[in-house]
């Protein structure tokens, strides 16, 4: 059963004297309640702040109770809604109910039994959220693992973490290389949280400068600077009830610093240039690339702030140290009607990542722009990756198969590579096994293609590279 302390309730009703005492009793009950004396009153606290369950009189000067209820189904319809009357009537009862109100309450009535309904109607928007909820859970596992993919050690570890931090309002910190998909792993939490079905809003403090970034968080009123010709919303009040992501917020200014920690502490922010105190609920996620240990040491980021927005750090690992996780996601990333030579893969995963899994997604794009057959090999690979240059080389195919590699010798040398000078560069290794198949095949280019295990236009790509001609080598 839900607790009155966890139900946020406004009440709206002209009656001064009633609204007085009924006030009392609720929060007498411990119930966070809030009152309107009037409908326009009580859109002005509709504007600033969510409420679970709403008690509207119906007859009001102005803007009626049932007017009142419409506007708040179109821009709360979580509310439940009960109406009062002095004067109930069948019609007024069935047109309540058709525009959403829970429950309908004749005057005079016991606060007691108004206190009843009031949490059977909470109870009813709790169960109603929590269905919902059930219903998307294994939705939301099922995305997680499809956007999110590994099975190394680290990767479980961040996993685990989604699992137990996503359902609750803890403020988490990502940490993590560029590239790593931080951003990945705070929609994950967002859609594992009660706040799944509400806004997820992203913005990156290193892609603003200090006035616009400002400007995006907070929004501002017309005129509030040049250029400001319309009022704006900003971010924490479009994320209102959902998350707000906040990305490399080691970037994010010091006075912009101060104004981030009020709003997380009471909730309470402005507009740029308007005085006017709003309230919003928004779960934030944060994520930097920086060491914010030492940043706050030094003094570049406040240290107040810092304890704030890292309730829970959510590490994620270089690519280099989950290597095993690589042929996953090559093959996630290249779909169904692609493959990828055994050597190639091989490549892929001695290789050191720098830009980590963006950089991959990068590699295996071009990759299939320059492959044959759906089918990625070496030397489709950028030549940093293809030719490293402290590894054996591996030779291109000198059989009609497509995976025939050359031999290796006992120092890890291919056959072309231990007959080579000391001194040959990948690529002179390269142009002299091209050279090599061609004046076997005595300049047959459709035959030399066969024997190097490439298409025509992959030979062609070669000649062009090594500046080789076919008709001098016969």
């Amino acid at each position: 059963m839900t607790k009155p302390s966890d139900i946020e309730l406004l009440f709206v009703d002209d009656d001064d004297e009633f609204r007085t005492v009924a006030s009392r009793h609720f929060r007498r009950h411990g119930f966070n309640l809030h009152e309107a004396p009037s409908g326009e009153a009580a859109l002005e606290l509709l504007e600033r702040r969510h409420f679970d369950v709403a008690i509207l009189d119906m007859r009001m000067p102005g803007i009626s109770g049932l007017e009142l209820l419409e506007k708040l189904k179109l821009t709360d319809p979580d509310c439940e809604a009960i109406i009062l009357t002095g004067e109930g009537t069948i019609e007024s009862a069935v047109q309540a109910m058709k525009l959403g109100a829970i429950d309908y309450l004749t005057k005079p009535f016991a606060l007691a039994e108004l206190e009843t309904i009031v949490l059977r109607a909470s109870e009813h928007r709790r169960l109603r959220k929590e269905n919902v909820q059930l219903r998307e859970v294994l939705a939301r596992q099922q995305q997680i693992e499809t956007e999110m993919v590994g099975d190394s050690p680290q990767m479980r570890e961040v996993f685990h973490l989604i699992g137990r931090a996503g359902p609750t309002d803890t403020a988490i910190l990502i940490q993590g290389a560029s590239g790593t998909g931080k951003e990945l792993v705070a929609k994950a939490l967002h859609r594992a949280s009660p706040r799944a079905s509400r806004p997820m809003v992203v913005i990156n403090c290193a892609a603003l400068p200090e006035t616009l970034l400002e400007s995006e968080l907070f929004g501002h009123e017309k005129g509030a600077f040049t250029g400001a010709i319309n009022t704006k919303q900003g971010l924490f009040e479009l994320a209102d009830e959902g998350t707000l992501f906040i990305d490399e917020i080691g970037e994010m200014p010091g006075a912009l610093q101060a104004k981030l920690l009020r709003v997380l502490e009471d909730g309470s922010m402005r507009r740029l240039g308007s005085l006017k105190e709003r309230r919003v609920n928004v779960r934030l996620v944060s994520a930097t690339n920086r060491d914010l240990a030492t940043e706050v040491a030094e003094g570049r980021f406040r240290e107040d702030l810092y304890y704030r927005i890292n309730v829970m750090t959510i590490q994620l690992p270089p690519l280099r140290e989950r290597a095993g996780d690589i042929p996953l996601l090559v093959r996630r990333f290249l779909g169904r009607e692609w493959s990828i030579a055994p050597e190639a893969l091989r490549l892929l995963e001695e290789y050191d990542w720098p830009g980590n899994v963006r950089q991959l997604i990068n590699v295996i794009e071009r990759a299939k722009i320059l492959a044959d057959d759906n089918r990625i090999h070496p030397w489709d690979l950028p030549p940093h990756i293809a030719h490293p240059q402290k590894s054996a080389i591996v030779a291109r195919p000198t059989t009609s198969e497509p995976e025939a590699v050359a031999k290796v010798n006992g120092n890890g040398e291919t056959a072309a590579a231990s007959a080579l000078a000391p001194g040959d560069d990948l690529a002179s290794m390269e142009r002299a096994h091209v050279m090599d198949v061609l004046r076997r095949e005595k300049g047959n280019k459709a035959k030399a293609a066969r024997a190097l295990g490439v298409s025509r236009r992959s030979l062609y790509r070669l000649l062009e590279k090594h500046n080789i001609d076919p008709d001098n080598l016969r």
